[in-house]
């Protein structure tokens, strides 16, 4: 009897973890659909990222500034690589995501996106000799071509537009995945939720710092959707899918919250369609399958 409700208390344990990880992808993904919906109000990247990191820098501060209270100081060295990892793994990444999402479809940025693990595995085989299995290989080939896929339908219909904002989200991958793999150690260090509030503090003062530098004063006066829309973009889709991965990743492990996480591409690809009338078509459903497929191929492998 007590062996059943233990395991019964664990079963409800891994499932509330799960249900937390695919809510907290879908609303993360979420993130393109408001994006879209602003920019109908003819605000640019410079703008929409500064309301973004605005609402959610109190958050992330406040979660710093406790941090650094039951903490030790950390030495100039790690301040200098933690102002390197935030401007680069939050603030250029989240920069040329949105800039991207000018001239590309909320589905085919989020698939873009997607493939930030296995840029990892590329920068890791290159940087630090990782060996590439062939099963790692060929979900990286399923992967890509879905990607090619999907692009090559919307190029048809976008053209160069297409082109340039692809070429800007693949960008934030990248820088994304170069985040994830120079701050391994430091996690370790520092711990997630110290490493994040951090992060993100230095990202917020870098977009904030960026528009009065780039853009007059008089921008920050927008129509009051913009300001609930960008509410919704930095509480929904910025702070609690942050906390929400890190709670589902401490209950379920990282690679079941990874593969949880699939769910981002087809989220968006409906939620864009249900809020945007982005079409659905049967080239981009076989493309996110394939990317999806080739993504929980490495999934399993690091399993």
């Amino acid at each position: 009897m007590h062996s059943q409700q233990l395991n019964s208390h664990t079963r409800q344990h891994y499932l509330g973890g799960l249900a937390i990880a695919i809510a907290g992808a879908i609303l993360f993904s979420t993130k393109a659909i408001v994006a879209k919906l602003i920019y109908r109000y003819q605000v640019d990247a410079v703008t929409l990222i500064t309301f973004r990191m605005a609402f959610s820098l109190p958050i992330f501060a406040a979660i710093a500034v406790w941090q650094m209270r039951n903490s030790s100081p950390l030495p100039v060295s790690d301040r200098w690589r933690l102002v390197g990892l935030g401007l680069v793994g939050y603030y250029l990444s989240s920069f040329l995501d949105f800039l991207g999402l000018q001239y590309i479809t909320a589905g085919l940025e989020r698939l873009i996106l997607f493939l930030t693990p296995s840029f990892v595995l590329l920068m890791s085989a290159v940087w630090y000799r990782r060996k590439v299995s062939m099963l790692e290989w060929a979900a990286l080939v399923v992967s890509y071509f879905g990607i090619v896929l999907v692009f090559l339908h919307d190029l048809e219909f976008g053209g160069k537009d297409v082109l340039l904002g692809s070429a800007m989200v693949l960008g934030a991958a990248v820088s994304y995945a170069v985040y994830l793999i120079q701050s391994g150690q430091m996690v370790r260090q520092l711990g997630s939720l110290r490493l994040v509030s951090y992060a993100m503090c230095v990202s917020s003062v870098a977009c904030i710092g960026q528009f009065f530098a780039l853009r007059p004063v008089s921008m920050l006066l927008q129509p009051a959707p913009v300001y609930f829309l960008s509410v919704i973009n930095a509480i929904f889709c910025t702070v609690l899918p942050v906390f929400m991965t890190m709670i589902a990743v401490q209950r379920i492990g990282a690679a079941t919250a990874s593969q949880a996480g699939m769910i981002g591409p087809v989220s968006t690809l409906f939620l864009g369609a249900f809020f945007l009338a982005e079409p659905i078509t049967g080239w981009q459903i076989a493309g996110t399958v394939l990317v999806m497929g080739g993504m929980y191929l490495l999934t399993r492998k690091k399993m």
